[in-house]
């Protein structure tokens, strides 16, 4: 009965842990896209102006 209880304790310290990851990561991926959506409308800011670089 003890080892199920220590098996159940970890678990429980495993999905805590993951759980706040996954608030982090899940903040991250919407700062993420913001910057892809960010550096896509300069490009194509830039390329509407014509100014191009070799």
């Amino acid at each position: 009965m003890n080892t199920l209880l220590v098996i159940a304790g970890i678990i429980a310290i495993v999905l805590l842990l993951v759980g706040g990851f996954n608030q982090a990561l899940n903040f991250l991926l919407w700062v993420g896209l913001i910057l892809l959506v960010l550096a896509v409308l300069g490009w194509v800011l830039d390329r509407a102006r014509g100014s191009r670089t070799p």
